[in-house]
């Protein structure tokens, strides 16, 4: 439900740059010199511009939660000036936080808009293949499913634009929603709850996916956007990176918890990997290892995982029914006895129990 916002000042200047802040998250702020209601706090959010803080300070009754002061820096005020006088009136107010703009500017715009769409706690995992044809697309959509069937608001965003389209992998081709070709204009803050709406959706789960025309200039801008909405709007983001590191790629990895190498139990594919490790550079400090082994490879998931230097997630083991499940429109890992069902379960327990590990300490 969304909060109530209030702006006390009588100072012009800062009405409007609050205003404009607002109306980029898509709140409606209510404006007044004075306190409403005989000198009642109003309830919601309470911006106090720093004309009205003193005399609020002075007059006002109980503190109460949900209180910002707002000052504005002018030209030729002597430097911090406005900060200083802030904080004090927030001390005897009792407020949360000082805003002064418009450096303070992103910072508020963040804080309006958690009172129409509340912050959410998504754990991002990027999934790459450590050489062409790993599995990376089979693992993703299989975390994906799975997080969904668990309860997890979950989406699935297709980052090979030259993969053909992880909706036409899932049956998703015919259901209708954006695709990244529409989206190439988003810039700026998106609102995340309608992006979950406007996608093509199989229950709880989302998918943004390639297009399958020309080869598409996916402008950084407008992915990082789409991305950041996507870690507000979610419990759980599957990124499907590809192998490319371009820009769009390096945007992504940059908002991933946690990045899954696919890497076949194979000794080339163990090399081709390693190069994609060195080339992450400090990412690859977040990387395990899911390796893809078949019954005749003399290689084990250990191996590869150790060759690698790096930390084993799940093996995930070669399915004969994948391509008949497929042809039937099942969605990998949805068969839950498959074997990308147990390697995805694998690493979803693994990355949230770490994460309930943090959080733990967090708290103490």
């Amino acid at each position: 439900m969304a909060q109530d916002v209030w702006l006390l000042s009588g100072d012009e200047v800062l009405v409007v740059e609050v205003q404009r802040l607002a109306a980029s998250a898509g709140v409606r702020v209510q404006v007044a010199s004075q306190l409403p209601d005989r000198g009642r706090w109003p309830a919601g959010l309470l911006l106090v511009g720093a004309d009205r803080a003193g005399v609020l300070a002075r007059s006002r009754g109980a503190r109460r939660a949900d209180v910002v002061v707002v000052a504005f820096a002018r030209a030729g005020a002597p430097e911090g000036a406005e900060s200083d006088a802030a904080w004090r009136h927030a001390v005897a107010l009792g407020a949360d936080q000082v805003a002064v703009l418009p450096l303070a500017g992103e910072w508020l715009l963040e804080r309006l808009a958690r009172t129409v769409e509340p912050a959410t706690t998504a754990h991002v995992l990027a999934v790459l293949g450590g050489c062409g044809g790993a599995g990376a697309s089979l693992l993703a959509g299989a975390l994906a499913v799975a997080g969904a069937d668990s309860g997890r608001r979950t989406l699935l965003v297709d980052l090979d634009q030259l993969g053909g389209g992880l909706d036409l992998a899932l049956g998703l081709d015919d259901v209708p929603g954006l695709r990244w070709p529409e989206l190439t204009s988003a810039r700026g803050r998106l609102p995340a709850s309608s992006l979950h709406e406007s996608l093509p959706r199989a229950g709880s789960l989302a998918v943004l996916a390639a297009g399958r025309g020309d080869p598409m200039d996916l402008p950084v801008a407008a992915a990082t956007a789409v991305l950041d909405a996507a870690g507000r709007g979610h419990e759980l983001v599957v990124l499907d990176v590809g192998r490319s590191l371009d820009p769009v790629a390096h945007a992504a990895l940059d908002r991933a918890d946690e990045l899954l190498l696919v890497v076949p139990t194979r000794l080339r594919a163990v090399v081709a990997a390693r190069q994609l490790v060195a080339a992450l550079g400090p990412r690859a400090s977040s990387v395990t290892v899911v390796a893809r082994r078949r019954p005749d490879e003399r290689w084990t998931g250990r191996r590869v995982a150790d060759a690698l230097g790096l930390p084993l997630a799940a093996v995930l083991a070669d399915d004969p029914r994948l391509d008949a499940d497929l042809a039937r429109g099942v969605l990998p890992g949805a068969r839950l006895r498959s074997p990308s069902r147990r390697a995805a379960e694998q690493c979803l327990a693994r990355v949230f129990a770490a994460r309930a590990d943090r959080d733990r300490v967090a708290v103490a």
